[in-house]
């Protein structure tokens, strides 16, 4: 389970990175909403800690156990099914003394798993046989997150398992094949989605897409919480307000916003710091997704370099859609703004993934 490393390879610069964006992120997690401040640093220490430990294991030794991983991703969304909590009617959460998300969990033991999966398989991954139980091993955990309902969570996981299918060798004949498929199938279905009567999606969902589509029409309705996250972005221009301000024109201040800490962080953000605050939230994400991705590129296996790209895939999709839906570019979904957001299930996740991908660079290729 322990092996000796080189202190040399130790990744201290991603180390930095992520205690960096968690600290600004602590600061305007308890502008928006100071009572849970607290939580959300002894989170990030508890992360820190876990990120640590955990990068000193090997992950070739814990990847052994990978459909114990699989299993308990199972069982943790079948649990929500039958126990959860349901709030604003969705069951996302369990409660077993404290309260936490497993879709969060479930994010980091598919990666896991996925990484030791595909790589054992990569030399038949492009056999029908082979896609096809891949297929149905992706599908039950979307489909368990999917019913939660939880869309946002469920276009996030199936995004970074297809990039780690990807990566793990995809031929790209197949990928041609599923994209001329895919998109005019996904052109349809916007097409049917935006019809009153239709069964495809609940009809908040469809709301969403609508408010996007022509917000102007939903800027009282749908579209309020978008409309004024993007003005609480522009008012900050260049340098903000200022965190904790008390000004009275705040978007935040006037209560504008529901839950900014969570899914609008970036409003805060926008508004508080301003376009250099933004600036230097979106690149410290940026330069972590690249640090992954350059210590996936030095990995001894595919398997290291799975857990990498996983989580490079992950922290940059979510954070793209986080960011897109603050500024309207994309619907309103809730999803979290890794290492920023208020959330304990997330922040300590996150933490445990990262610790996996410096393990990976403290056994980098031998050349």
């Amino acid at each position: 389970m322990f092996k000796k490393y080189e202190l040399k390879d130790y990744r201290f610069n991603l180390v930095v990175l992520l205690i960096a964006l968690t600290s600004i992120g602590i600061m305007v997690v308890g502008s928006a909403l100071e009572s849970v401040q607290n939580k959300q640093f002894i989170g990030m220490i508890l992360g820190i800690i876990v990120m640590l430990v955990i990068s000193l294991l090997d992950y070739s030794y814990i990847l052994r156990f990978y459909w114990i991983m699989y299993g308990i991703s199972v069982i943790l969304l079948l649990a929500v099914q039958f126990f959860g909590k349901e709030v604003n009617g969705s069951k996302r959460w369990l409660d077993i003394g404290f309260q936490f998300q497993p879709s969060e969990v479930c994010k980091i033991l598919l990666i896991l798993f996925f990484a030791r999966y595909l790589m054992l398989r990569k030399d038949n991954i492009n056999t029908f046989r082979s896609l096809c139980i891949t297929g149905i091993l992706m599908l039950i955990p979307v489909i368990l997150i999917e019913e939660q309902p939880d869309l946002s969570t469920t276009i996030t996981v199936a995004f970074v398992l297809c990039m780690l299918l990807y990566v793990s060798g995809l031929s790209y004949k197949l990928i041609g094949t599923v994209l001329a498929i895919v998109v005019p199938c996904a052109i349809v279905f916007l097409t049917i989605v935006i019809q009153p009567d239709q069964t495809l999606l609940k009809d908040y969902q469809r709301d969403r897409i609508m408010a996007w589509l022509n917000p102007e029409e939903y800027s009282n309705s749908t579209g309020y919480q978008q409309s004024n996250a993007i003005m609480a972005i522009g008012s900050g221009q260049l340098y903000g307000k200022g965190l904790n301000n008390n000004s009275i024109t705040s978007v935040k201040n006037g209560n504008f916003i529901a839950e900014p800490e969570t899914d609008f962080i970036f409003a805060i953000v926008g508004e508080e710091l301003g376009f250099v605050g933004s600036v230097i939230i979106i690149g410290l994400i940026g330069l972590i997704v690249f640090t992954c991705i350059m210590i996936g590129r030095r990995a001894k296996d595919l398997a290291g370099t799975l857990i990498c790209v996983g989580m490079a895939s992950l922290v940059g999709f979510q954070s793209f859609v986080n960011i897109g839906v603050a500024t309207g570019v994309l619907p309103n979904t809730g999803i979290p703004l890794p290492f920023v957001s208020y959330g304990l299930t997330s922040l300590v996740s996150l933490y445990i993934g990262m610790g996996f991908v410096l393990n990976v660079g403290l056994q980098p290729k031998k050349y």
